[in-house]
């Protein structure tokens, strides 16, 4: 396991993100305490000791599940990682109702690192009301006082909301989890965010190295280009490379939602090697050709807020694919497999899943649009 310092530490180029966890019945809210168990064991033991989690995950439940887990392990042998979920606005007068929950459902005295979650355009006046709502306030008090070790922040924003979070708390935020892949490098303008964060001498974290899965595996005309230049890397393998390339990049959190996905992920962060110049322009050439679809991450954000209960992740991946080869392969059986009134004709437009979306997406314009490409 390659090891970066930051501080006093050495962390693990690895990190455990625990957004997408294994599932029982296809349930995001109900973890395999089981399986993740045994992919935490494996971590452990190969080297992994940065662990992230956060209140929304699964449902409220990641929390819980990984401090049960984690509590067997010697506190020292590993940093905990959450968030003060301000991508919902209705939690933001609720800071130190959440923060005592949080160590209560982790089951530990202190959060090695903790971050504003999710700064963007929707919280950012809200995130910066230290009058009105007093998070900030009342986070750094909670460093103050040792139960919170490291204080940072992570953001889906654009550069000018970034950029108005820094100026007011840039010089008590010691690190940034940024959604940063080659596929984003310029279609979201990460790499513009990155070099803000280096201008305040910032470390970055990286959210999403696989654009929730997308860049695990591509077409067979883009395999075969990365293939040619590194015949031994595997798809996967490249992202994390690219992302090896970047100065500042401390820790990648990963999803992993198996045990294959640690172990493949573990033998790749057991090396560093970083790309060439030809190795990166090949894949932001390959990123730009595949850029014209709807950016979701599956998070599940939105599905805790969905009057209708849709799968709505499941449905942008169906509207996805469909966009992506102008209707010819998706499946007309997927669809009609799929429960009346849980397709995307079930939308009633109320805006609840776009108002905290990270991407945010208009979820109920996809929806529109998607029920507008099915018709004959």
């Amino acid at each position: 396991m390659i090891y970066k310092k930051f501080q006093e530490l050495e962390l693990s180029a690895l990190g455990l993100g625990t957004m997408r966890l294994p599932c029982t019945d296809g349930d995001d809210a109900r973890i395999d305490e089981e399986k993740t168990a045994r992919m935490v064991d494996y971590a452990m033991k190969n080297g992994i000791n940065y662990y992230d989690t956060a209140w929304g995950y699964h449902h409220g439940n990641s929390e819980l599940v990984m401090g049960r887990i984690l509590k067997k392990y010697p506190r020292e042998s590993f940093c905990l990682a959450s968030k003060f979920p301000g991508y919902d606005l209705a939690n933001m007068p609720r800071v130190k109702e959440i923060f005592e929950k949080q160590l209560e459902k982790c089951q530990v005295d202190y959060f090695d690192f903790y971050l504003f979650h999710n700064v963007y355009e929707k919280n950012i006046d809200a995130y910066l009301d230290d009058e009105k709502y007093g998070i900030y306030s009342y986070l750094i008090k909670q460093k103050e006082n040792g139960r919170i070790r490291h204080l940072g922040f992570s953001a889906h924003g654009s550069y000018d909301v970034l950029k108005r979070f820094l100026e007011a708390y840039g010089d008590h935020m010691e690190f940034c989890q940024l959604q940063i892949n080659y596929l984003d490098w310029n279609f979201q303008k990460a790499k513009e965010n990155v070099e803000l964060l280096e201008s305040y001498h910032i470390p970055v974290w990286v959210m999403e190295p696989l654009r929730g899965g997308r860049l695990a595996s591509l077409n067979e005309e883009d395999t075969a280009r990365l293939h040619a230049l590194r015949p031994e890397e595997t798809v996967p393998g490249w992202a994390f490379r690219f992302l090896q390339s970047i100065p500042g990049v401390t820790v990648t959190l990963s999803g992993m939602s198996t045990l294959r996905q640690l172990e493949e992920n573990i033998r790749t962060f057991s090396t560093e090697e970083p790309l060439n110049e030809q190795e990166k322009d090949t894949l932001l050439d390959m990123a730009y050709h595949m850029t014209h679809t709807v950016p979701c991450t599956a998070c599940h954000y939105c599905t805790s807020h969905c009057p209708q209960e849709l799968d709505i992740p499941g449905l942008i991946g169906l509207y996805n694919e469909h966009t992506f080869t102008s209707g010819e392969t998706i499946d007309p059986a997927v669809l009609s497999s799929i429960p009346e009134e849980k397709r995307p004709s079930a939308c009633i437009g109320c805006g609840a899943c776009a108002a905290v979306c990270p991407q945010q997406i208009k979820i109920p314009d996809v929806m529109k649009d998607f029920c507008k490409k099915l018709q004959p």
